[in-house]
Formats: structure tokens, sequence, C-alpha cells
């Protein structure tokens, strides 16, 4: 059998995207209704963190376990994977030992390693360079509100990051297009973006991006592994503020999202991620309910019911 892994957006089909947000709805109904529905009983999902988590550790710890399977954590510190074992061979170990494994790191040439001498799926729970399963999370939570994101516009507010890497993905699988709005020294590089910058547009005022925009959406100006750079940041983003002015130049239905953690204050301003255009609380539990879709589908295979 070849073995399906989830690396990133790209790696998915759309029809395999559009079937993991069906059985979203399917089994996030089932969830809201506490029905029991157990598909990896008897299976394991062995979970490696080197980055720090909230989200991507309970989303994927407890959505295992809804699913009827075990869920266990592994921190690099606390492995030998810390002490300088070869991600090789720490594949051919613990894929024995598993169903499935998600991986939190750094550097996509880490999880890219891991994968290719994995005997079972491997899923990008984050890397320096894409964010797959959330921005399913984020797709998903804009068509609960929204219906079909085809023939959209999202505006990427910030930093050119591992968000809107896999938003760029995304945009370029589901036909819509991404507004970028990035200080000098921050923006998108071309071959990170590969084929899908035919689905970017630039704009040096984040205003003119947001305008008629029908998802705003941005994330922190520091990410994990860049705090050194901290003060410089903050001047180079200042202008760079998700605010109600911004808003209001997005269409008159436009929703904001945010990976989370937010700073308010910063890349977004509280009347915003607190206001009514905000569904950020319903895209962080999204993260639980597509992840299960997932993890369904790598484990079990294509399920329809």
């Amino acid at each position: 059998m070849t073995i399906r892994h989830f690396l990133q957006f790209k790696d998915f089909s759309r029809q395999d995207i559009e079937h993991l947000f069906k059985r979203t709805r399917v089994i996030k109904d089932r969830f809201k209704r506490y029905q029991t529905y157990h598909p990896c009983v008897d299976r394991s999902l062995v979970m490696i963190f080197e980055k720090a988590s909230t989200r991507t550790r309970l989303s994927f710890e407890a959505g295992f376990q809804q699913l009827g399977g075990t869920a266990i954590y592994l921190n690099t510190r606390d492995s030998q994977l810390g002490r300088g074992e070869p991600v090789e061979d720490a594949a051919q170990v613990i894929s024995r030992m598993c169903d499935v494994v998600m991986i939190r790191t750094f550097e996509q040439t880490i999880i890219e390693r891991f994968a290719a001498h994995s005997r079972v799926p491997v899923i990008n729970g984050l890397t320096n360079e894409y964010h797959p399963c959330q921005i399913l999370a984020d797709m998903y939570t804009f068509i609960e509100h929204r219906g079909s994101i085809s023939g959209k516009t999202v505006a990427w507010i910030g930093d050119s990051n591992n968000m809107l890497y896999t938003w760029l993905q995304a945009a370029e699988l589901f036909d819509f297009t991404v507004h970028v709005s990035s200080p000098p020294g921050y923006q998108v590089d071309p071959a990170m973006a590969g084929s899908s910058i035919r689905c970017l547009r630039s704009f040096d005022d984040p205003m003119a991006a947001a305008s008629g925009a029908h998802l705003v959406t941005t994330d922190v100006w520091t990410s994990m592994g860049f705090e050194a750079e901290n003060e410089e940041r903050l001047r180079a983003f200042a202008d760079y503020q998700v605010d109600a002015e911004m808003m209001g130049v997005a269409a008159p239905d436009a929703l904001f999202m945010h990976c989370l953690p937010a700073h308010r204050g910063e890349e977004v301003s509280a009347e915003v991620i607190d206001g009514p255009q905000s569904v950020v609380w319903d895209e962080a539990e999204n993260r639980l309910h597509v992840q299960k879709a997932l993890l369904e589908y790598l484990v079990v295979g294509h399920v329809d019911d």
C-alpha cells in the first residue's frame, strides 16, 4: 500500500480535501449529539513536539481519543531525538509501534526525512514553512459560515510565514485569491510560493489589501523561533494592525480569523478579535473536528456514511 502523508496542503487533491470537509460535518455533528464514534479503536497516534503547543496538542490528543484511539505525547527534550538520535532511525522505530504520527517541529526537512522512513502516515502539526492543519480548519470555518470559498478573496495582513504559504497552496487548489500586505523585508518569497504565486496579489498598503476581502486574517508578528527579532518586528509591523477601520473596508459580511495565540493591541485590535465579525473561537474548535476527519482518512481510509 502507498502510505499517504499530510506534510503540505498540496499533498492532497481538491477531491481529498472536499472529502475531509464532508467527513468533518458528519463527525462534528456526531460529537455535538454525544454520539460515540470509534473507528480508530485499538489504534495509536504518536505526537512528537519540538515546538511548544496548546491547540495542536489538545486537538490531536482529544480528537484521537474521541475516535476511540490512544494518543501518546513525546517531547524531543525527553526522548532520544533530543540527544542526537538520527531522525531516520527514530522514524523506523516509532512507526513500527503506532498507526499514525503527528510532528510539530522547526524545519520542513525534518518532517520530510521522518516521513521518508516511516511505515505509517505522518501529519505536519506545524513547521516553519507550512501549517496545513490550521488552514484546513480555517477553510472549513469559512465554508461553515459563508459557503464555498472558491472565487473569494482572502486578505493576509502581516508576516509572510507558514500560514501564508499554506493559504497560497489552498488558493491554488480551490481557486480563490490571496491579497497580501507585508512590510519591506517580510514579503513573500517567490521560491517558497512556487506555482501558487499566481493566486497572490501584493499590496504595499494593508488597507488596499483588505478592501473588498471576504476574509481578513493575520498572525502574531513574532513567530516561535524568531523571538530575538521581537523589537525589530514590532517597529516594522506597527502599521499592519487589523483594526475596525481595516475591517470596515472589507466586504460587508467579511469574517476575521487568527490562528491564535493573539496579541491584542499588536497584530489585531481587541474590538476586532472580540467583535461580531470574528470567528476565531469556531476556528479554534474546528481544528479538533477537521483533524479527526484527517486521522480517520489516514488510519481507516475513505469512509462514506
